[in-house]
């Protein structure tokens, strides 16, 4: 059992939240949600001991053993990758280091003799015989081959160190589970794979996300971190957004009501207060007046930008044919003999574990790579516009605020109306002074968004939008992109921004010639390819 008494927590001056009491308990997930900076990775700081809480108190069983997923990518890199996530229990590890310590002595003594069959008792109990049967499990579960169990972190690749880490955080059978964006860099197998084990797992399971498909599969609560405060809400997050949803809208309807009596109300006793024969019920309407309140809805730190797209002409009957391209990125065949034709409509999402092989089609289709063989298309009456996967080149050498970032790219100059569409898109008030290069990474993916709704195209090429986003932009980009009418291509690791958006799935296997084309949506094309598996 975990607990949370009377947490509050001041932070750079401001109040984070305050009086927060929660209660965490064995064989249950809890999904922690919230709009950017609310602090729900700061609550799990709190939760693990990193930082102490202004007021309050983290009750944690003593017997309780709490594991945390790493965020430092390059901490183990002098270590081989079992250590790395037999590591996930330090006590295990430390046993299994002073044993190999003691056994390689020259001048091992009758006391070194006792220490070490004091340490082999604890290593036993401790399940250390199968320690590495156990993290070999893990690291085959979540995508780590065999013939790198043995391998230093530092030869692994980016996403093949957040797979260890991982599998870190989920040794051992710890009690509690501390997760921040576990999703991150994992492939769909991987995130199904960890999907099962956490939904079979009997520890406390938090997890700080901003995948819905994943936080809908594995979650049996939500911890909602806004007004200031932190509450707790049985069921999944589809759950807790409808009814939270309803609550907010039965609230606003019950004000409404209340709002039209009070006026009543008020009218009665400004036209009859003076008259003597009505002046006792005007009197007794003011008491009722007196005794109404509106009941406030809370502020909440929750905000929603505007992402809507209106392409400046309608496409013709020709949008796009792609012709056996291939290419070759740092010696890997990335794209191989890659043929297909876009109709009109379609939206697709380009998934699987080759992402580099969607960011070079994209970097093909608007021209900056050329491929190695094949060729493509365009229709004449198609028009372009690419948000790419890194966009640092758009703002490291920009020495202007946001008003000039975006004044490149619009037909209207003007600082009001500069101003009003980067309101829409939550910079408000001073922001749009602020200057461009240093933004966050959800800033300058919501100025992208704006640079691509300013292009008008008929055709959008978007390259891992989700990335740096919060919850309610996602939703946001997910609802314009659904009502936008002209032609998508897109990747994402998010599931259900996927499923909502895309009619037509491909993907590019790699060591593999084409690639696997199917239309429907990115649920019907994962059964489709277990069915060939």
């Amino acid at each position: 059992m975990l607990q949370l008494n009377d947490i509050s927590l001041q932070f750079a001056g401001d109040l984070l939240y305050k009086n927060v009491d929660l209660l965490f308990q064995p064989d249950h997930c809890y999904g922690i949600i919230g709009a950017n900076g609310a602090g729900k990775s700061t609550l799990l700081r709190i939760i693990s001991g990193e930082l102490p809480p202004t007021t309050g108190t983290v009750s944690v069983q003593k017997e309780d053993r709490m594991s945390v997923l790493e965020q430092n990518h390059f901490k183990y890199d002098e270590f081989p990758v079992m250590d790395t996530v037999i590591m996930g229990n330090r006590r295990l590890y430390e046993i299994m280091k002073e044993k190999d310590a003691l056994y390689a002595k020259e001048d091992f003594s009758e006391a070194d003799g006792e220490k070490a069959a004091e340490l082999e008792g604890e290593f036993a109990e401790m399940g250390g015989w199968d320690a590495e049967t156990e993290a070999a499990q893990l690291l085959n579960g979540i995508g780590i081959p065999t013939e790198l169990h043995y391998a230093q972190m530092a030869s692994l690749d980016g996403r093949q160190k957040v797979k260890v880490l991982l599998a870190q955080a989920l040794f051992g059978h710890p009690s509690i589970i501390l997760l921040d964006e576990p999703t991150n860099g994992l492939d769909v197998e991987s995130t199904e794979w960890l999907e099962d084990f956490l939904v079979d797992c009997s520890a406390i399971v938090i997890v700080v996300s901003h995948d819905r498909h994943f936080l809908n599969a594995v979650c049996t609560n939500i911890v909602d971190v806004d007004h200031g405060t932190c509450k707790m809400y049985a069921g999944n997050y589809d759950f807790w957004y409808d009814s939270s949803t309803l609550i907010q809208n039965l609230l606003r309807q019950q004000n409404k009501k209340r709002e039209e009596k009070i006026a009543a109300l008020q009218e009665f006793i400004r036209r009859f207060s003076a008259n003597k024969s009505k002046s006792r019920q005007a009197t007794s309407r003011k008491k009722i007046l007196d005794s109404m309140q509106i009941e406030q809805l809370p502020a909440s730190s929750r905000k929603y930008p505007f992402v809507g797209f209106e392409p400046e002409r309608e496409a013709g009957k020709d949008i796009l044919s792609v012709e056996g391209i291939s290419k070759t990125i740092d010696g890997v065949k990335v794209l191989d003999n890659v043929t297909f034709t876009v109709k009109k409509g379609d939206k697709i999402a380009f998934v699987g574990d080759n992402e580099a092989g969607a960011t070079a089609l994209f970097r093909i289709l608007v021209g900056e790579l050329n491929p190695d063989e094949g060729n493509f298309k365009w229709g004449v009456t198609m028009t372009q516009s690419y948000f790419p996967k890194d966009n640092t080149r758009f703002f490291e050498d920009f020495d202007g605020n946001l008003i000039d970032w975006l004044r490149q790219y619009s037909f209207d100059q003007t600082e009001t109306y500069l101003r009003g569409f980067l309101g829409r898109m939550l910079f408000s008030g001073d922001e749009v002074y602020k200057p461009a290069k240093v933004l966050s990474g959800g800033e300058k993916v919501r100025c992208m968004l704006s640079r691509l709704m300013m292009s008008k195209a008929n055709a959008l090429i978007l390259d891992q939008p989700t990335d740096h986003l919060d919850l309610e932009s996602i939703t946001a980009l997910s609802n314009g992109l659904q009502a936008y009418p002209g032609n998508l291509f897109f990747a994402s690791h998010d599931h259900q921004f996927i499923d909502e958006i895309a009619n037509r799935i491909i993907e590019f296997p790699l060591g593999q010639q084409g690639c696997l084309d199917r239309e429907g949506s990115f649920e019907e094309f994962l059964e489709w390819k277990r069915g060939r598996a």
